[in-house]
């Protein structure tokens, strides 16, 4: 398939017909392009690994199901699929390990929650965070969550993630002097509403730190810990 690279100002995209890939965004923000597998037909999906690889030499896609992640590893025997979060990505290679920076503490109320979770732990790890894992420490017990208090104080940011009520994000934001994400998921019966019940009790917290990302965006949590994370130790936002 024909593609052609648009100039705009200096700033860069791959026209593909279908697509235009921001092959400049690394260089603006210091994250290269990422993506949403689900619902993008499978040539599609083909020709944007391919394209993205070709690029950077790696990619990173979210929300992809087994049997894309079949297709891809059709192409790049190397691609890694991960079955909970539902990641696909072709990592860079390299001979020396990658040396991942600060500390980023993801905690989820139960294991139900453990598919956002992990996609914010791959999210961050892949844009070269370290990160610390707290699982099951939901409010139903709360002596678990109380702890890992000191775990949890040795971050640079925390994420909360939690389905039913959503009360874990309050918890934590009352106990650490670090930022908090939360993340409502749609984990929970009835009137949980898909999220929607997480969703009101993490935005109207009265925890102070606390900020909300939309439910089950475990994507979008582990990318703005990143953001912070970076800061807390470089001083910036961008790679170098």
């Amino acid at each position: 398939m024909k593609t052609e690279e648009i100039n705009v100002s200096g700033k860069t995209y791959e026209e593909m017909g279908f697509a235009k890939l921001d092959t400049d965004r690394k260089r603006r923000t210091g994250f290269a392009e990422v993506v949403f597998c689900e619902r993008k037909s499978d040539e599609y999906l083909i020709e944007i690994y391919k394209k993205l690889y070709e690029k950077d030499g790696c990619v990173f896609g979210t929300r992809a199901s087994e049997t894309q992640a079949e297709l891809i590893r059709g192409i790049f025997p190397q691609a890694e699929y991960d079955k909970v979060s539902r990641i696909l990505q072709i990592k860079k290679e390299t001979s020396a390990p990658i040396d991942l920076i600060g500390n980023i503490v993801i905690c989820t109320a139960g294991t139900a929650d453990l598919f956002v979770a992990e996609e914010a732990a791959k999210t961050a790890e892949y844009f070269g965070s370290y990160v610390t894992r707290v699982y099951d420490v939901g409010v139903s017990g709360l002596h678990r969550i109380l702890s890992r208090v000191d775990d949890i104080n040795k971050a640079n940011v925390v994420v909360a993630i939690a389905g039913m009520e959503g009360a874990l994000a309050s918890v934590i934001g009352g106990l650490t002097d670090k930022p908090v994400i939360a993340v409502p998921t749609s984990v929970g019966y009835g009137a949980n509403l898909g999220g929607l019940s997480a969703l009101l009790t993490m935005i109207n917290s009265c925890a102070n730190g606390i900020a909300v990302v939309n439910i089950d965006n475990g994507y979008g949590a582990g990318y703005m810990a990143t953001q912070i994370n970076r800061l807390a130790v470089t001083g910036k936002v961008k790679e170098d």
